[in-house]
């Protein structure tokens, strides 16, 4: 914790193309060293106890999210949106409400499209979790941001997390983790492939109540959805590369364990007009190919549906074990 607030201190004075140079230079050395748990930790794949399987006997589910860190990414909403729509899919859109002007009409438009919003930390700073009182601080503000947008969900900047601190919030499910990513910088990986709930009275944050368990008498709790493929800025601005076979790889996996391919990309860095690339940047057809790939190749065998529809799934599901 103490190499991140001292990077989010001075990250400010560092120029962008620097920092992801030196990023570059981390994630590289790294790679080779944890290519035994990424982009697939096979000890993640055991499904949660009492598990019947998915809605309309589908092999597995699909779930799409996008976070908007920048104005240049709020730009390119309404684009990505089309995207999709255009190829049948839906997602969430995590916006930052205090570090650009997130338009109302934006977020109007996607909601009527049958995409959903959701909260994005607060500022994206790097200082959410620096201590319990300026959580306190800060969720008083997100929890507005939650009502104001009619938002059930929320993702944390970087994946920062505490689950604990998280039942402060007003939130059905919270998307601030991972199966596997060792790149992350808290990269505490949680090992499954699988949603699970988060319970605020329990002495283990992830900890179920035992089968049977009265569905009046569960504690409160959120449903936590990992994102369990890599993120987009890992894998083509970091490493680099020029296909998709890393997305490909891991979907098929998911697919044939049963999982939830939950995918989490960022139109800040998705180039949509073919010019020449940024630093930043990668071609949105690599976006459109994975898209095409799930639909072609995977027909018929996937649940897709938006973050809060699964966690009012696993509400469900949870009732009935």
């Amino acid at each position: 914790m103490f190499l991140n607030n001292f990077y989010y201190t001075f990250k400010p004075l560092i120029p962008r193309s620097w920092q992801i140079l030196l990023r570059r230079q981390v994630i590289l050395r790294k790679r080779k060293s944890f290519k035994h748990i990424w982009p697939i930790d096979e000890k993640s794949n055991n499904p949660p106890k009492g598990w019947s399987g998915w809605p309309d006997n589908k092999r597995f589910a699909v779930v799409l999210t996008h976070d908007v860190d920048t104005p240049k990414g709020h730009e390119n909403c309404e684009k990505l949106m089309d995207l999709e729509k255009s190829m049948g899919f839906r997602s969430s859109f995590n916006f930052v409400p205090e570090r650009y002007d997130v338009s109302q009409e934006l977020r109007q438009t996607l909601a009527e499209s049958g995409f959903e919003v959701g909260v994005h930390g607060l500022r994206h700073d790097g200082k959410l979790y620096g201590s319990r009182r300026l959580f306190e601080e800060r969720a008083h503000r997100i929890n507005h941001y939650l009502k104001e947008w009619e938002s059930v969900g929320f993702r944390s900047p970087s994946m920062h997390h505490n689950l604990d601190w998280l039942h402060d919030l007003n939130i059905e499910y919270d998307a601030s983790t991972f199966d596997t990513d060792p790149f992350e910088p808290q990269s505490d990986a949680l090992g499954t492939i699988f949603p699970f709930a988060v319970y605020k009275k329990s002495a283990d944050a992830v900890a179920s109540p035992p089968p049977g368990f009265p569905a009046s008498q569960l504690p409160s709790f959120f449903v936590e959805l990992p994102y369990t493929l890599p993120q987009d800025f890992t894998v083509f601005i970091l490493m680099k590369e020029t296909t998709i076979d890393i997305w490909k790889q891991k979907l098929d996996w998911i697919a044939e364990k049963g999982g939830m391919a939950l995918l989490n990309t960022h139109p800040d860095y998705m180039n949509f007009d073919g010019k020449k690339l940024g630093i930043d940047e990668y071609p949105a057809e690599y976006y459109e190919e994975f898209l095409d790939y799930i639909r072609s190749l995977h027909n018929g065998q996937y649940w897709h549906v938006l973050p809060k529809e699964i966690a009012r799934f696993w509400f469900s599901y949870l009732s009935a074990i």
